[in-house]
């Protein structure tokens, strides 16, 4: 959750998200099908309080794949019920269609496959359109429901902050002060080149939300300033804004919207009032003069939109009395006072956080037990990849 977010979270109506991974379901859109013809197989699985690498690790290895050729699209929490698809190598001497079969036939712990079909390439990180969300948001107080339902649909016509989610910097939450380090040479990184691309879009993501924090507080996060580079929301395509009053018409209805950086040796910055705001921003953060052509590797550095679009949003009242199995209170809950669910379901483009959507209507509460446990997001996951 970002600064703002936490300061103005205590006037929001409180929820308790990811009580039960059940609460969280998540569907990955696939950007393509697979052919039927390669040396990879994509296998689509829903799994269940798992990670997606160990997921993938343990379908590799139960077909006698390598781990190391396996391919995801993206990162899905772990608690939560999620499905998505992951492609594995097809082994030397073995046939796609051969590994297929076994995989459809899979009996694995909390984890269940539904397809599995060859195709020529591996599947990359990024290699998706988005997710798909249902996920319910438990202890709403009955008095606040029209308020937080006022707020969803704030969000349906203004859209949300594209706020990168706290899972984006580890659960120590010290992934961008680590990219800090290696960047500046006091340390020497991991060995591993995902884990280090892990740790340098955890830094740009601390660059990209503390801009975006300061457009929100001065309430030009969806506003066009002279001097933006604004992005168009059908094409992506980037452009200077030069006409304010032209481009702020445009923005009011959702066709374009304020970028903010992803920071890189190469990236396109802005000029005016904004290029200040973000050149005093990334200083602040890394120091005045850091060099960053030491993460060239790990990307050029882009734009990304700061605001983000819930496509489809809808909302339901649940209540318990209702004794709905998402909305049973467990255990030691049941002596509680009966409360009432939210469910809310929407689409978000890839990249975008479901929690960060979440955040514009609730005051969110993570369940102390689950407040770890969602998987390390990869770079490739932003709206454009670095």
């Amino acid at each position: 959750m970002r600064s703002g977010e936490r300061e103005q979270g205590a006037l929001r109506p409180p929820g308790n998200l990811k009580a039960r991974p059940e609460d969280f379901v998540v569907e990955e859109i696939p950007a393509y099908e697979p052919s039927g013809e390669g040396e990879h197989v994509f296998v689509r699985f829903t799994k269940r309080d798992v990670t997606t690498p160990d997921a993938l690790r343990a379908i590799a290895r139960a077909l006698g794949c390598d781990p190391r050729e396996a391919g995801a699209a993206g990162m899905k929490d772990k608690r939560a019920v999620t499905t998505q698809t992951i492609s594995v190598h097809v082994p030397r001497g073995a046939n796609a269609a051969d590994v297929g079969e076994r995989a459809r036939h899979l009996d694995l712990p909390a984890i269940q496959v539904h397809d599995a079909v060859a195709h020529g390439n591996k599947l990359k990180s990024g290699h998706l359109v988005g997710n798909r969300f249902d996920i319910v948001v438990r202890d709403v107080p009955a008095e606040r429901f029209d308020e937080a339902a006022r707020s969803l649909d704030a969000v349906v016509r203004d859209g949300a902050p594209n706020a990168f989610g706290a899972q984006r910097f580890g659960a120590a939450g010290d992934n961008a002060a680590r990219a800090l380090a290696w960047l500046r040479g006091d340390e020497r990184g991991p060995r591993d080149r995902r884990m280090l691309r892990f740790l340098w879009s955890a830094l740009q993501s601390s660059v990209f939300n503390a801009v975006l924090d300061a457009r929100v507080r001065d309430g030009t996060w969806a506003t066009p300033v002279a001097g933006d580079l604004l992005k168009l929301r059908d094409s992506g395509g980037l452009f200077l804004c030069s006409d304010v009053e032209t481009d702020r018409a445009r923005g009011r209805t959702g066709e374009l919207s304020p970028t903010g950086p992803i920071i890189g040796p190469r990236m396109r910055w802005p000029e005016g009032a904004p290029a200040d705001l973000e050149r005093a921003t990334a200083d602040g953060i890394m120091g005045a003069g850091t060099d960053l052509s030491r993460a060239r590797a790990l990307g050029e550095g882009s734009r990304r939109s700061l605001r983000v679009w819930a496509q489809d949003l809808r909302w339901e009242r649940l209540e318990r009395l209702e004794r709905l199995e998402r909305c049973e209170p467990d255990g030691e809950d049941e002596q509680r006072t009966p409360t009432a669910c939210m469910r809310v379901r929407f689409v978000l483009p890839k990249g975008a956080y479901a929690t960060t959507v979440l955040a514009c209507a609730f005051g969110i509460e993570r369940a102390s037990s689950v407040a770890t446990s969602q998987d390390e997001p990869s770079a490739s996951e932003e709206e454009e990849p670095s």
